[in-house]
């Protein structure tokens, strides 16, 4: 068995991020940068207000002033002020020449256009105004390559000039669950068989990452027919399996990747649960092999199928991240193998959820996953642990 972090870089490790092509803004949201986006402008251009009220010169504070004009949003003020003069300002409007900074509307009265201090006034020069390039200037990175472009990453570069951006293509997943003993969600499954949960659960886990989802549905425990599938899912650019990855006389998807012409990298990571995790190359895809148990299958799609997604659509860092909590109730000893423990927040520590790893309701219940490294001494409620959150 090999330890988590090693199987992690061995897997991302198989192939490197896929093609570039270049997008309008909105449909360029959610995928990763392919190079670091410039700001093409400075913001604000000009100095600006930030507040309604009026623009003035410091200098003569308390007043009294003339008002002489008004600026608003995108309708400036045009001429010069002068000495002792004012101009009405709006909030985002930009500040006239020979003005500095402004009085906010709440500290001046206005009789006519004669203005009067009534209040504390602008406590220093440049009261209320945001500064030409006080958020950017033209030139600066504003988001380096290989981050996700979130909403707020998307105004940012629109504000900074950019109505287009590189980024890397949307991936191909092809995702088959392997198992005589599985039939189609909502089809009387008797006694003897279980509704296939691993397929769809794993495409709703996708649903918000750059990817087209090319469901194989479920294949037999049949070694030609798992076979014929991986060939035909070859162009992807990941094979996920559910299902058949361990060693029984049922458990035909290692050989049938083989048969396909797959070259398998590793097998059996030291952890719990999703030991038997199997990865490889197949044509241009890489292959990912999930255990069949739903509740591993989510953890180690969690861990492995996530981050591999990141790293090809050209992430820069596509670990999983992590994150410091306080535990909730004490925890045992870990043996040989990193345990990835289901758990909730409560009472703002995080705290274990009960059931053993084939149980599905704790899993839908929990928030994070507690990440308790092979060898862990127990943990005491108050501990410090690390956790990934769960979305």
């Amino acid at each position: 068995m090999i330890a988590p972090d090693e199987a992690l870089a061995r897997l991302i490790a198989l192939a490197g991020p896929v093609d570039v092509e270049t997008l309008p803004l909105i449909e360029a949201a959610g995928r990763w940068t392919a190079e670091p986006v410039t700001a093409l402008r400075t913001q604000p251009a000009r100095d600006l207000s930030a507040m309604d009220g009026y623009a003035i010169r410091y200098a003569d504070v308390p007043g009294p002033w003339q008002v002489v004009g008004e600026s608003a949003a995108g309708s400036p003020y045009s001429g010069t002020v002068g000495a002792h003069e004012a101009t009405r300002i709006f909030t985002g409007a930009a500040l006239p020449r020979g003005t500095d900074s402004v009085v906010i509307q709440e500290d001046v009265t206005r009789d006519g256009d004669a203005l009067t201090l009534g209040g504390d006034g602008p406590e220093h020069q440049g009261a209320h105004v945001r500064r030409a390039g006080s958020d950017f200037a033209a030139g600066q990175i504003l988001i380096e390559a290989g981050e996700r472009l979130t909403p707020a990453r998307i105004g940012l570069a629109a504000i900074g000039g950019h109505a287009t951006l590189p980024v890397r293509r949307r991936l191909r997943v092809a995702i088959i669950s392997a198992g005589d003993e599985l039939v189609p969600p909502g089809t009387d499954a008797g006694l003897d068989r279980l509704p296939a949960s691993n397929g769809i659960m794993l495409a709703a886990m996708l649903g918000a990452l750059p990817v087209e989802i090319v469901d194989f549905g479920i294949i037999a425990d049949d070694r030609a027919a798992l076979a014929d599938v991986f060939t035909q899912a070859r162009d992807c650019d990941i094979i996920v399996t559910t299902g058949g990855a361990s060693v029984g006389d049922h458990d035909l998807v290692q050989p049938a990747l083989v048969d396909a012409g797959a070259a398998i990298d590793f097998w059996k990571i030291a952890m719990r649960p999703g030991k038997p995790l199997m990865a490889g190359r197949l044509g241009t895809a890489v292959a990912l092999g999930l255990p069949g148990n739903p509740v591993s299958a989510y953890v180690t799609a969690t861990l492995f199928l996530k981050p591999l997604i990141a790293h090809l659509s050209g992430a820069r860092d596509a670990a999983p991240p992590t994150l410091a909590a306080t535990l909730g109730t004490d925890m045992p000893a870990v043996a040989i193998r990193t345990d990835y423990v289901r758990a909730i927040w409560i009472g703002g520590a995080i705290s274990p959820l009960g059931g053993d790893s084939g149980m599905l309701v704790p899993l839908a219940a929990a928030t994070a996953l507690i990440v308790r490294p092979a060898g862990s001494p127990p943990a005491r409620a108050g501990d410090t642990v690390t956790i990934i959150a769960l979305a």
